[in-house]
């Protein structure tokens, strides 16, 4: 069974369908996305600092020393001519076990403008993460198109090399039967077989390189990767691309880079906002239950309701000082976004370019393959005819050979631009 029929009994892997095993699989991606959720979570924990926050205390055990109350003979003035109490007396806080329970409950009021803040930069923290999960996203698919592309330029190059080994076969053998008829030199039978190792030597390359591209794609869909599959082969060029100024207005509104520097202009100025709520006394509402356990004297079940004040009126200069620091980042951050829009029409604008070169070299480069292959043909008639030296023939065989390698590097290089053209623009 020969290597074709072999590969059509593997599965077909199409580059959509791989694009969307690494969307659902692919392990780096996975990771980002739990971050999304990490980030939701991180907002409904601010979130729930809204609400009353509900303290309890419990202390329990026993007097290291033997704390009393003395009340003094009369202390509490006289009945009927007798002293209340007849005489000094000494009662003790407790006996054996003792301890004392608190409970607090406090609802913030001025504190809940700081929490809003805080909510809605959290909130902005949820988008980032979703924008770097885009971004993992595209990166995963734009290296899922460069692998799939390196396959197929892999898998043609050795068929490539597998077609020349054919050649080399028939041409020693030709030679052989020249060298027997001492119409031609043994040296030229020896030269034959040289070529003939290398070219089958290269298949060898070919083979083991066509292997690990395929273990890598398969490591990026997130399979085993032992994986078979085989590859669909993609028309030689796709046409033309959409113009500068319209790629350059779709890299903008779609590129995760200019998303996530715009959220952090508006995390920025949340952050400015929340150190300047720092000037705001923190102000709310309180409820204390405190009850002593196993005391003589002390009152139990103890409520009381009232507001709780706290704030640092004196901090040297610390709450200015901070909100200077946040102003200086915001302004920061608003120079990162220009240059990350800069950066990114940058990005467009090489790959739109490098895209139409690497369309002008593929025509070039089959014209070359053509001639050459045509000139191959003609040389192996004028071969046959005895019109021409072994060594012409070799050098031809030779010239093709190159000629549909350079072809093939070009049809990659097309479809690799094609694939950085399409990260540039912001796609999956």
């Amino acid at each position: 069974m020969g290597a074709q029929e072999v590969a059509d009994d593997l599965p077909e892997l199409t580059l959509s369908h791989a694009i969307e095993l690494a969307i659902d699989h692919n392990r780096p991606v996975k990771i980002t996305q739990l971050d999304i959720t990490k980030a939701h979570w991180q907002v409904l924990q601010t979130k729930a600092k809204r609400f009353p926050e509900i303290s309890t205390y419990f202390f329990g055990g026993g007097n290291l020393t033997s704390p009393s109350f003395t009340f003094q003979k009369g202390i509490f003035g006289t009945i009927n001519n007798v002293p209340s109490p007849a005489q000094d007396t000494h009662i003790k806080l407790s006996q054996g076990f003792t301890g004392n329970v608190l409970i607090q409950i406090a609802q913030p009021l001025t504190q809940l403008y700081k929490i809003h803040l805080a909510i809605r930069e959290q909130e902005l923290g949820a988008d980032l993460a979703g924008q770097k999960y885009r971004a993992k996203r595209q990166s995963v698919v734009a290296d899922v198109r460069q692998a799939y592309y390196a396959i197929l330029q892999t898998e043609s190059s050795l068929q490539t090399a597998r077609a020349t080994v054919k050649q080399y076969q028939e041409t020693d053998r030709v030679v052989l039967q020249y060298v027997a008829e001492e119409s031609a030199l043994k040296s030229s039978s020896l030269e034959v077989k040289a070529k003939l190792a290398q070219s089958q030597y290269q298949v060898a390359q070919l083979r083991d390189s066509l292997t690990t591209q395929k273990e890598y794609l398969n490591n990026l869909l997130g399979r085993d990767l032992d994986t078979p599959f085989r590859t669909q082969q993609v028309p030689p060029i796709s046409p033309e691309e959409m113009d500068l100024t319209l790629a350059r207005q779709t890299c903008l509104s779609q590129r995760p880079e200019v998303k996530e520097a715009e959220i952090d202009v508006h995390r920025a100025d949340y952050d400015r906002k929340l150190a300047k709520a720092q000037y705001i006394p923190d102000i709310g509402a309180a409820f204390h239950y405190l009850t002593p356990i196993n005391t003589q004297i002390l009152p139990q079940n103890i409520a009381s309701a009232g507001f709780e004040v706290k704030w640092d009126p004196f901090d040297w200069g610390g709450r200015h000082d901070d909100v200077k620091q946040k102003e200086t980042i915001v302004e920061q951050s608003k120079f990162q976004l220009q240059e990350t829009r800069s950066q990114v029409l940058l990005d467009v604008d090489n790959t739109f370019r490098k895209l139409s070169e690497s369309r002008s070299l593929v025509a070039v480069a089959g014209a070359a393959r053509d001639a050459a292959d045509e000139k191959l043909r003609e040389v192996t008639d004028q071969f046959s005819k005895s019109t021409v030296l072994m060594r012409d023939l070799l050098e031809q065989q030779a010239a093709a050979i190159n000629a549909n390698q350079e072809y093939q590097q070009s049809l990659l290089a097309f479809w690799s631009a094609k694939a950085n053209f399409e990260k540039a623009l912001g796609e999956e």
